[in-house]
């Protein structure tokens, strides 16, 4: 029996507004725009680290910022999705805004000191006493990281796209200037976590501008209301966030190489970016989503959800493109010394669309009120990845953590997939996974065989990326009256003929 608890009744009878759907395109345009500068700026400091610290220091950076990232991801997505969610269905949003806010800072707080007390134990469970100091320094920056993307959310919530857009390209350019900076006046591993935590001090700065709702001071809003939907998530970021990073710690306790983890690390840092890029419409849906639900308007609701999955794996024959080339993204990127990463990257690089796919599906599960069958469905192959790192690493490296995530990944984002259908009665079109799996294996091959050197790459990459639109193009899987749509978002004047029937649609 399908399960539909929770979600509201449609009385969509008219075609979909394509107001929500302008709104919702120009917001996901501007934040692809702002998480685009991830993508420079990522590998340009990735390249400056590498070459600056050597594959060990840079793996101890990895590995540092892995544990403060993945505690950092389990305390602000459960806010963060629960803030966006119950911000954009406020009439009182501020009392609203206030509540999430006191709530992210303290337990942030608790964290910092959590981290401060057992820095020591962490060290030593993975090897490396130096950690220590590593990890109190950069723990003493989560208030900061906490409270600039609860502000984040909540401008998400409002619907303030471009604002949200803005502060995360101010976050991307800050963090590289910082660590550029830092790192050339003092190069060791303490100056890069100094520029890491400085760019969020800066953009929580910017936000206070943007929007400023108290911090302290009574709030309206109920606070079980607040847990009975962010406990949930709060297990679920946990759960997930250690997933993305457990198989750099296996690497890190199980190889006695000093050099794997660095390796490794490299190679999820360039998985990471694309991963970025396609997950920042994850937070954009919900909030739209949830307006729509609000306003009784589900078939609009389900049609988003679709086109969400579809642009998500669509992106397959890029991540195929990316493995092709890794062996000379790695070498130019970050140097002739971390050329072992290549073989690491081709294999991870196509975990970074399972993974998105669950995040995807995230916010189509709790729009639909259903926030505790997240942790229900990763919890099993967080479960079960504890098993296979510790039989597969001390048999096959690098390569074999590589695989179980990748394997891993997929068979999560199958199970959010089949989740999401049962309560939305919509997924993954068939058409889209066969046009994106047939044009995946060319992209590979032509970009595995076609060999280009030093700056070369930077031609070659575009070259195939563009191939690869076109593909979708004349496959069917881009229609032309989608790129229509997309270019009437820039019109500045309002249409005086009415839109057609596929357009209404979209």
């Amino acid at each position: 029996m399908r399960r539909t608890e929770g979600l509201p009744q449609n009385t969509d009878t008219q075609p979909p507004n394509t107001s929500h759907g302008r709104h919702m395109t120009v917001g996901t345009l501007q934040g692809f725009a702002a998480f685009s500068l991830s993508l420079p700026t990522g590998l340009l400091t990735a390249a400056f680290l590498s070459r600056h610290l050597g594959p060990e220091n840079y793996g101890l950076l990895t590995v540092v910022s892995s544990i403060v990232v993945w505690v950092e991801g389990a305390i602000t997505m459960g806010f963060g999705r629960t803030a966006i969610k119950f911000v954009a269905g406020a009439e009182d949003w501020r009392s609203v805004s206030t509540r999430f806010l006191q709530a992210q800072l303290l337990v942030s707080l608790i964290t910092v000191l959590v981290l401060l007390l057992i820095a020591p134990v962490l060290a030593s469970g993975l090897k490396s006493n130096e950690l220590t100091g590593y990890l109190r320094l950069l723990a003493l920056g989560i208030p900061f990281t906490t409270l600039f993307l609860i502000h984040q959310s909540i401008l998400i919530g409002r619907g303030f796209f471009g604002s949200r857009a803005l502060m995360t390209a101010t976050y991307w350019i800050s963090r590289m200037i910082f660590i550029l900076l830092f790192v050339w006046i003092w190069p060791s591993v303490t100056s890069a976590i100094l520029g890491l935590i400085a760019p969020y001090i800066l953009g929580l700065i910017g936000s206070r501008f943007i929007i400023n709702p108290k911090i302290t001071g009574p709030s309206d809003f109920p606070i079980h209301h607040l847990w009975s939907f962010a406990l949930p998530l709060f297990f679920y970021a946990i759960a997930i966030s250690l997933f993305n990073r457990m198989d750099l710690f296996f690497v890190k306790g199980l190889i006695e190489d000093p050099q794997a983890a660095g390796f490794y690390s490299a190679s999820q840092n360039l998985v990471l970016i694309p991963s970025l890029f396609l997950t920042s419409i994850s937070p954009l849906l919900l909030s739209k989503m949830t307006f729509l639900c609000a306003t009784g308007k589900k078939a609009s609701a389900r049609l988003m959800i679709r086109n969400a999955l579809r642009l998500t794996f669509a992106a397959l024959p890029l991540a195929g493109v990316a493995a092709g080339m890794a062996g000379e993204l790695v070498s130019l990127i970050y140097g002739p010394a971390f050329f072992p990463a290549g073989p690491i990257l081709r294999i991870l690089i196509f975990s970074a669309i399972g993974l998105s796919l669950i995040v995807v599906s995230t916010s189509a599960i709790l729009t639909a009120n259903r926030p505790e069958l997240t942790f229900r469905l990763i919890l099993p192959v967080v479960i079960s990845s504890f098993f296979v790192y510790a039989i597969i690493i001390p048999r096959f490296g690098s390569t074999g953590a590589a695989w179980v995530t990748t394997v891993l990944s997929w068979i999560g984002a199958v199970g959010f997939i089949i989740a999401v259908y049962q309560l939305w009665q919509t997924g993954l079109p068939t058409g889209t996974v066969i046009r994106s799996i047939i044009i995946s294996i060319p992209a590979y091959t032509l970009a595995f065989s076609w060999h280009a050197t030093g700056f070369m790459i930077l031609l070659k990459l575009p070259v195939l990326s563009a191939l690869v639109i076109a593909a979708l193009l004349l496959s069917g899987e881009c229609r032309i009256d989608e790129i229509a749509f997309l270019r009437s978002v820039f019109q500045s004047k309002q249409r005086k003929y009415p839109l057609k029937k596929k357009e209404v649609e979209l």
